[in-house]
């Protein structure tokens, strides 16, 4: 069994040319026939850090809900953008971008470890009386570019204490695409085993030549929960000066088929998709 996230947020957030908003609720409604888990469709942050999600809330509320309706998921980074993303009333969960590494934490949220925990459990406990499934992602946890000290007994800390808040879905994240095969088995492999209520997926950004490798060693550590983007657009506009593209969902798709899992993927919703994607 896979679970798979299709993550249009990180598609368009890092484009400066701004995309027509009915553009985007045109995308956001083709991934949503297409059979994923989850999609990913907005978020709710500074319009001056990230202008391309300025929209988030109106496109949400102009979807056009399918009635074997995925998961719809947004992005906050604090109370007022929980407060926001609620106000929608369709999404029904919400991510964040935790880190281990302090590089990552103050270049992306301008805050350290301890601020970024004291946040999640402000969060969390804005939602306790919504039915809100919480994705929160551990940024760097498979190599650090910065020259933070890494190791994966970092990562089991950290996994550690957003497990203490309650946190039970953590993919890990390797925004600029530096994580090799040996890696991502070795982290995912003590991970997985330590904490087995815990769904560790991962999010990837990777060269198209290098990610059957990095799909074959997560799968065989245990993975099961993947993130993608329609063609590999996207990239994290906050991490570095220069953005590494998503895993791509098409390559994804190729290596479930070579491998024969399932994954309920309607093929010629993904060409619809892929199609509009290239207007952006």
């Amino acid at each position: 069994m896979i679970r798979i996230t299709e993550t249009a947020r990180d598609a368009m957030q890092g484009i400066k040319q701004m995309i027509p908003t009915s553009l985007k609720v045109s995308y956001v409604n083709e991934l949503l026939n297409v059979g994923f888990d989850t999609v990913d469709c907005g978020s709710f942050v500074s319009p001056r850090l990230i202008p391309q999600m300025a929209d988030s809330s109106e496109v949400i509320k102009s979807l056009k809900l399918p009635e074997r309706m995925p998961e719809l998921m947004v992005l906050v980074v604090n109370t007022r953008g929980v407060d926001l993303a609620l106000q929608t009333g369709r999404i029904n969960c919400l991510s964040y971008p935790f880190s281990v590494s302090p590089t990552f934490l103050k270049r992306n949220l301008n805050t350290d470890e301890s601020g970024s925990l004291n946040m999640i459990r402000e969060m969390i406990h804005a939602t306790k009386n919504h039915p809100i499934e919480w994705v929160v992602y551990l940024s760097m946890a498979l190599g650090n570019p910065y020259g933070d000290v890494w190791n994966p007994e970092i990562v089991m800390e950290g996994a550690a204490k957003l497990y203490d808040l309650g946190v039970r879905r953590m993919p890990l994240s390797d925004i600029l695409g530096n994580a090799t095969p040996t890696v991502i088995y070795d982290v995912y492999k003590q991970l997985i085993p330590a904490f087995p209520e815990a769904d560790f997926g991962i999010h990837l950004h990777t060269k198209v030549s290098e990610s059957y490798e990095k799909l074959e060693a997560a799968w065989e550590a245990g993975v099961r929960s993947y993130e993608t983007v329609v063609n590999g657009q996207g990239g994290c506009p906050t991490a570095a000066d220069e953005m590494v593209g998503n895993l791509s969902t098409q390559d994804l798709l190729a290596f479930c088929s070579k491998k024969g899992i399932v994954t309920g993927i309607d093929p010629s919703a993904i060409s619809q998709a892929a199609a509009l994607a290239l207007e952006f």
